[in-house]
């Protein structure tokens, strides 16, 4: 008797990546255009201090907030933490420490990335300044990083200090650049590893053999599809597996008129949410075969397999009456 092969356990990199495009309004835009211009700007709130970055409005009061000030290059580490092992994209290749910096003449910290030769040169209450980025845009990337400094070797110091004091008090700024930067696109990325796990395992196996396969709460008799090893609603264990479809029925659904990068579907085109035959759980896909406009709630679809894909490609309609409302209200 020989032991059984344990199973596969399925890993893939996953990637999840947009760019986010937002537009400025006068505060944010006055900061990045000032970056550009290798000027750093804060805004002081109603009760005097100095925020860097700038927000919109007070985090206090709820205050509309509009008063420009600028501060130094120059600032002073409150607190940090080394990053040996620098991802992509990040502001440097090479280790470095992720600071907050509390810039000269502000009242906040700013969290930006301190060129620094190892853990041990770095240290709450040192001395830094900005290094400019050669080539500046607009963006908190204009700042390429910080790198230590003493005060007597800055080329750069900002606004005067108080010949009182010593200290750097922020001067008005009315915020006016030759073009303004209005907007930006901020890429969004996230990349990891992902293992399905039992449940999810089994049914991507099944979709290898163009099956559907969920499983049953024990206690509540729901089917899952796609399963997650335990129901949500019970909280116990789900290991009962049933085989559902492969017909099934749009509960609701969305036109899509907006191309997706990387997608070679022409818009508009639907993606819908589909209750399939016996699943208690509605789960999404493309619908093809049918005009966008003639897409419905109640509409009867089939899966569409191609090539040696891993899950449908899209569902077309079977031919079939639409199903009755009551058959798929609680699915919505």
């Amino acid at each position: 008797m020989t032991a059984a092969s344990p199973p596969e356990v399925l890993r893939a990199p996953l990637v999840v990546e947009f760019p986010f495009t937002r537009s400025l309004g006068p505060v944010q835009s006055a900061f990045l255009t000032g970056l550009r211009e290798r000027t750093v700007l804060g805004v002081k709130t109603s009760d005097g201090r100095v925020m860097v970055p700038p927000v919109e409005y007070d985090p206090t009061t709820a205050e509309e907030l509009r008063e420009l000030v600028e501060v130094a290059p120059t600032g002073t580490v409150t607190t940090f933490a080394w990053n040996d092992r620098p991802r992509p994209n990040q502001p440097l290749g090479t280790p470095f420490a992720w600071v907050l910096v509390r810039l000269d003449g502000a009242d906040t910290a700013l969290l930006h990335a301190l060129d620094a030769p190892g853990p041990d040169a770095v240290r709450t209450g040192m001395r830094v300044r900005v290094r400019w980025a050669a080539a500046r845009t607009g963006a908190i990337t204009d700042i390429a990083c910080f790198e230590p400094c003493q005060p007597a070797d800055d080329p750069d110091p900002g606004p005067d200090p108080d010949p009182r004091t010593g200290a750097v008090t922020a001067a008005p700024h009315d915020g006016v650049f030759a073009e303004p930067v209005t907007g930006i696109v901020a890429p969004a990325r996230l990349d990891y590893t992902y293992s399905p796990g039992r449940a999810q395992t089994a049914y991507l196996g099944a979709l290898a053999e163009h099956r559907t396969v969920g499983e049953r709460c024990p206690s509540c008799r729901k089917v899952y599809v796609p399963p997650r090893g335990a129901c949500p609603t019970c909280g116990i264990a789900t290991t009962d597996r049933v085989e559902v479809g492969p017909r099934g029925t749009v509960t609701t659904f969305c036109i899509v008129n907006i191309k997706a990068k990387n997608l070679d579907i022409e818009v508009p085109y639907v993606y819908a949410h589909i209750a399939l035959d016996g699943a208690d759980l509605a789960l999404h896909g493309r619908i093809g075969g049918i005009p966008y406009d003639q897409v419905r709630m109640g509409l009867r679809v089939e899966p569409v397999w191609t090539g040696g894909g891993r899950y449908p490609d899209h569902y077309r309609p079977t031919g079939e009456p639409d199903a009755d409302y009551g058959a798929y209200k609680e699915l919505l």
